[in-house]
């Protein structure tokens, strides 16, 4: 698929990998609709996209909400006549141990507000947002492609039940996605990326990202535009579908 003037959904696109994806695509052409939470961000994701010639359109929508996703997406259509691809990338992090034990007495243990709203954005939120876009890609019969964005934390990754879970999710589901749509002429992948150079990872202490870096053999952290640079691949790559392209540095957790 070509990427100029293709209609690109992205999620969290108000910042981090998505605003990235975003100007990475609005340099190459596409007509983009950015969602997020946030709408300040989303504003200024918006702009950037905008200054760069693209045209960018903005959607305040709650990723865990059926009934606004659905809503969002037929806006989208409606507004840009075609959907053409979508980046399922919003998500969020509540990181925490299972339990903690102190003289043979559990003492704290991972809330069931901690797992369920991680699994609400980055689960549940994938599958909506996914569900949205398929149908509406089978039914105009022009094909799309689907993208969610896993994670190396997939594998299983120690404070990470919650986080590591619905990545995994993220990852079988993209392989169960591609084998039922391919038949409509949908293409559907996944990316699972390692520790990139986000505003997350650039608020951390010196010595703990030094302790990350530690564990990449390329010994440096990734950059955003490395992960959209990989969004970009696949789109344009009409015979990849199913699997899921770990940007890691070649770490693994």
């Amino acid at each position: 698929m070509k990427i100029e003037n293709s209609v690109v959904v992205i999620t969290g696109g108000g910042q981090g990998l998505g605003r990235a994806m975003a100007e990475h695509l609005a340099k190459q052409g596409a007509r983009l609709a950015l969602l997020d939470v946030n709408q300040e961000a989303l504003d200024q994701s918006v702009a950037v996209c905008e200054a760069l010639g693209a045209e960018a359109r903005s959607y305040k929508v709650d990723v865990t909400s059926e009934e606004a996703v659905d809503q969002c997406f037929a806006a989208i259509t409606a507004d840009f006549g075609a959907l053409d691809v979508l980046v399922n990338n919003a998500g969020i992090m509540r990181d925490g141990m299972l339990l903690k034990v102190k003289d043979g007495k559990v003492t704290d243990r991972m809330s069931l507000s901690q797992w369920q709203s991680v699994i609400d954005v980055n689960l549940t939120g994938v599958f909506l947002c996914g569900r949205a876009a398929a149908g509406i890609m089978a039914e105009r019969g022009n094909g799309g492609v689907i993208i969610n964005i896993s994670s190396v934390s997939r594998a299983g990754n120690m404070g990470q039940t919650n986080y590591s879970a619905s990545k995994a999710g993220v990852a079988t589901m993209s392989v169960s996605w591609a084998r039922e749509l391919g038949r409509y002429g949908v293409r559907v992948a996944a990316i699972a990326p390692g520790f990139i150079g986000t505003e997350m990872v650039a608020q951390m202490r010196p010595e703990i990202l030094e302790g990350l870096i530690k564990q990449v053999p390329l010994r440096r952290i990734g950059e955003p535009d490395e992960v959209a640079s990989t969004v970009a691949f696949i789109i344009e790559n009409d015979y990849l579908s199913g699997r899921v392209i770990e940007i890691d540095g070649g770490a693994r957790i």
